[in-house]
């Protein structure tokens, strides 16, 4: 039997079949058309491993019933290879069944980067994949050429035009590819010259002076400074653009930047040629506009005057200024827009800043995700913008550091998004990412005060996700036992009134911390309010009952002597707490902005078998430098003394200095008055001290759980503040480490005294871990 449209050989079973030859262009055309048409009944797809059957038909532009001609077939073939599954494509006729013969390409069962170590393998990872080199992917030979040009534009902009990059596929079963690609990044090139031409207003070693890439100087060893990197290129030339233009050379331009390798690809000369113009002042300075606020207000924000040299950046600074005065009102999509005219004769410029105020905005309303743990009520509670009222980025920021502080996320962020169909609504959106609030651990540690740590506790800061902190303590070391609980819930009212228990047993062999010997057995418990004054200040009250035994030893001084002979050794004490703190901090663990203020007052209230008070203020600043870099200043000063019935500040609630939290570098609780008797020479400690440390601290690699940091500490213990004395200050310099570790928190530092006196015990190497933060 004949079939009605394609001419060809009657074979066995009466098969007719017809072969497409597929190329490109005219060949695929002619060959589509030289068969005469035929009615598809129906439709096979052969050769396929992979890719469902009903992928390709949903890609083919013939269906049953369809007629088929020339035309028609070769778009069908177009299709099929334009889905980029295919390297072959064969259409075939049996009887009236169209046969779609196909050849998969491979795919992608594994991608390997192998010697890469300038660029992290993730970031090369996501470039490739761009470029449509991924796991799982159709493998396409045409790619890996497009691949290597990638890489080596990523190399060539770090500077390492020597790379040699090789790349292997290997055939798998089941029709895939393995893609290795083998770099040899070879060394970074070198900058061996940088010149400047076409300056005449600075000298060029002035304006180089602004540039991070350089030839390395004599005493630079190791610096990177000449490490080439096109990124940093093109931000020195931005540097150079702004030198010039906040200086009132409108019309500066580069003119050209010439990069130049010896034929090693191993040094390089960069040429860059300037025209500077001529310097401008500025002529005059005004508003226009709309004005929601006085515009007396507005024009005491522009920080660029009459007369003045004309600077791009001042101009900047007043937009910015006036934008953000605008926002605090509600415009959050305000336009200041500065417009200058140019009077080239008398090299003078005029600047007018056009203000755009917009509609006052609105927050329809406040989305959180991310927290898998943690109630919405915990994180809403914190934040200090609300719905349907004005957005204003103060309160945004506000709710941000507030965010932060707690402690319970290792990120917030908060956007807004302009709500579709309006111009006056947006939307919050808050993102945290939860880290890690409770624990439960048992473990080893070591202080340089109190020598070896064995503890256990459960402790939860965040329990259920409510915000209640929880915990239990158990510490044994060579100083002291310690057993301790406590719960604190935040919100005990609504106002943001917090309450906390606590409740502990306290053994401590004094002797053990090199401190004058006698013994303690202390146990008790309170309870403390905490009220809220305003959004960064809080007033603590708290009552608590204590009970010590004191108890002296063959080694002790004649002081613990003297005291027990006075006040026996047993003393039930009821201990009245208030303190109030100021806390702006930008987030609770690792600072890098703000500052942080806590006072406090205990005093064991009259009618207690000891009658004293302790006394502590301690300010904390921090304020970031360059590269996430942050100087800290910490003062602490703590002083104590008795009343009524008792003379002086109990002996065992005295303070000691040096070591780690005070003056490092000098031995745990060394300094200070020394305790009398027979043979004894310690430290007794005193009722007041003084300390001080400033400190540069930087995150290695961007590290979140570790900070290096370069110091100075000073302070000292006296008897009372009226032997006080300045001479008497200790102070040291030196390097530390502090890191978070699953054990807990370790601090390392290396110092060495600045000020010091014969007979005192120096340590220069002072380790803790285990110990809180």
């Amino acid at each position: 039997m004949r079939g009605d449209g394609f001419n060809g050989s009657l074979t066995g079973g009466m098969m007719f079949r017809w072969i497409l030859g597929v190329a490109l262009g005219g060949l695929l055309a002619s060959t589509a058309h030289a068969f005469d048409p035929f009615r598809v009944e129906a439709i096979e797809v052969q050769g396929l491993q992979r890719i469902s059957a009903g992928s390709v038909l949903d890609d083919l532009p013939v269906e049953e019933g369809d007629e088929l001609d020339g035309g028609l077939a070769a778009a069908a073939v177009r299709e099929l290879f334009a889905t980029g599954y295919f390297h072959d494509v064969r259409l075939e006729r049996d009887r009236d069944t169209l046969v779609i013969q196909v050849s998969e390409r491979p795919s992608i069962a594994s991608l390997s980067i192998e010697g890469n170590e300038d660029i992290r393998s993730e970031d090369l990872e996501k470039n490739l994949e761009m470029i449509g080199l991924v796991e799982g992917r159709i493998f396409d030979r045409s790619v890996l050429d497009r691949m290597e040009q990638e890489l080596r534009r990523q190399y060539y902009a770090n500077g390492k035009y020597g790379v040699a990059i090789d790349t292997t596929v290997e055939p798998l079963a089941r029709n895939r590819v393995a893609v290795n690609i083998d770099i040899r990044e070879g060394d970074v090139a070198r900058i061996q010259g940088l010149n400047i031409t076409g300056n005449r207003a600075y000298e060029e070693a002035d304006l180089l002076d602004d540039f991070q890439l350089g030839p390395r100087g004599p005493l630079q060893f190791f610096s990177g400074n000449d490490r080439y990197s096109q990124q940093r290129l093109t931000g020195d030339l931005e540097s150079l653009r702004s030198h010039y233009l906040d200086r009132g050379y409108v019309d500066f331009s580069i003119t050209s930047s010439q990069v130049s390798l010896t034929p090693d690809l191993e040094e390089v000369y960069i040429d860059v040629n300037v025209e500077e113009g001529e310097q401008f002042t500025v002529s005059q300075t005004r508003l226009v506009g709309r004005f929601p606020v006085p515009r007396e207000e507005l024009e005491d924000l522009v920080a660029i005057e009459p007369g003045e040299v004309f600077s791009r950046s001042r101009v900047t600074r007043t937009s910015e200024r006036i934008t953000e005065r605008l926002a605090e009102e509600g415009f959050a999509f305000a336009n200041v827009n500065p417009e200058p005219s140019f009077d080239r004769e008398n090299r003078e410029v005029g600047v007018t800043f056009r203000v755009e105020p917009g509609k006052r905005v609105y927050v329809r309303r406040i989305e959180i995700t991310g927290n898998t743990k943690t109630k919405d009520r915990v994180i809403r509670r914190e934040i200090r913008q609300m719905e349907r009222a004005l957005l204003l980025p103060s309160r945004v920021d506000l709710s941000r550091r507030r965010l932060n502080r707690l402690g319970f996320f290792e990120q917030v962020n908060i956007e807004t998004q302009r709500v579709s169909g309006t111009d006056d609504q947006v939307d919050l959106k808050v993102s945290v990412t939860e880290r890690p609030s409770g624990s439960l651990s048992a473990g080893v540690g070591y202080s340089e005060s109190q020598g070896a740590l064995v503890n256990a506790s459960v402790s939860q800061r965040n329990f259920l996700g409510t915000g209640t902190h929880n915990s239990l303590t158990v510490n044994n070391s060579e100083v002291s036992t310690v057993y301790d609980a406590s719960y604190t819930n935040p919100y005990y009212t609504k106002n943001g009134v917090s309450r906390s228990f606590n409740g502990f047993y306290r053994s401590t062999d004094a002797g053990e911390a090199y401190i004058a010997s006698y013994i303690t057995d202390s146990y008790g418990g309170g309870v403390s309010y905490g009220f809220p004054q305003g959004e960064t200040s809080s007033f603590r009250l708290g009552l608590d009952y204590q009970e010590t035994n004191l108890k002296s030893t063959s080694n002790s001084p004649d002081e613990i002597f003297e005291f027990l002979d006075e006040y026996g050794g047993r003393y039930g004490n009821v201990l009245l707490t208030t303190g109030w703190n100021y806390d702006s901090r930008n987030q609770g663990v690792f600072p890098t902005d703000g500052a942080r203020l806590r006072t406090s007052l205990k005093t064991a209230l009259p009618g207690s078998k000891l009658e004293y008070f302790k006394a502590s203020l301690r300010p904390e600043y921090w304020v970031p430098l360059f590269e996430e870099s942050t100087l800290a200043l910490d003062m602490e000063v703590n002083y104590g003394d008795g009343y009524g019935g008792t003379e002086d500040l109990p002996i065992f609630e005295n303070y000691y200095g040096g070591g780690t939290g005070s003056v490092r570098g000098f031995r745990s609780n060394s300094l200070g008055p020394r305790a009398t008797g027979e043979g004894i020479d310690r430290s007794i400690g005193g009722a007041f001290e003084a300390n001080a440390t400033l400190e540069y601290l930087f995150p290695p690699g961007g590290s979140e759980s570790l900070r290096l940091g370069l110091f100075v500490d000073a302070g000292n213990v006296w008897e009372d503040v009226d032997a006080f004395a300045p001479e008497d200050f200790r102070a040291s310099y030196g390097a530390g480490v502090v890191w978070l570790t699953p054990m807990g928190v370790l601090k390392l530092s290396y110092a060495k005294p600045l000020a010091h006196e014969s007979g005192d015990e120096l340590d220069a190497i002072q380790f803790n871990i285990g110990t809180p933060y």
